[in-house]
């Protein structure tokens, strides 16, 4: 499974997490699938969730409002979400899913984790051999990984593709 990132996207991704930075974002990816991939066109913060440093929550009554809206996109879905994992004095922000994230997931949906750490040394942007991409932007080193549930319930790592951040 690979997962395809648009520019708009990317961007979202990047402003979303490094926005409230210290605690977690959340957010909706819309996009569609097709049957070996992802495609992500938009990424759109929830500004309603209840962040904390290790955790963040979304009130479902509140997606009501969007819902009739998200459905006149005839061409763009729902198709998973995103949130963050950061870093918390010492302990680094990982990009790979807690239990509870794993709990959270449905099937045919794509989650991204965008793991947001304090810049130690500039790094420049590139997808990586485990299907990640990273890099740095001002005081911020960004990892991002994209994870599903297979039919067989099991969580598994989608690659990322993303055309945009080797020329960032």
């Amino acid at each position: 499974m690979r997962l395809y990132l648009s520019e708009n996207a990317f961007i979202d991704l990047l402003l979303s997490s490094a926005e409230v930075y210290k605690r977690e974002c959340f957010g909706f990816l819309l996009g569609y699938r097709l049957e070996d991939r992802f495609i992500v066109e938009h990424a759109f913060s929830i500004q309603t969730a209840n962040r904390k440093h290790r955790t963040v929550t979304y009130n479902r009554k509140n997606h009501k409002k969007i819902e009739p809206i998200l459905a006149k996109f005839d061409k763009l879905q729902k198709i998973g979400d995103f949130h963050s994992h950061t870093q918390f004095g010492s302990a680094k922000g990982l990009s790979i899913p807690s239990e509870e994230d794993i709990q959270s997931m449905v099937e045919n949906n794509i989650y991204v984790i965008i793991a947001i750490n304090n810049n130690e040394k500039t790094m420049s942007w590139g997808e990586k051999r485990d299907g990640t991409i990273s890099g740095s932007v001002s005081d911020f080193f960004f990892k991002i990984s994209a994870h599903y549930l297979n039919s067989s319930t099991s969580v598994r790592k989608a690659k990322i593709h993303c055309p945009f951040p080797p020329g960032f």
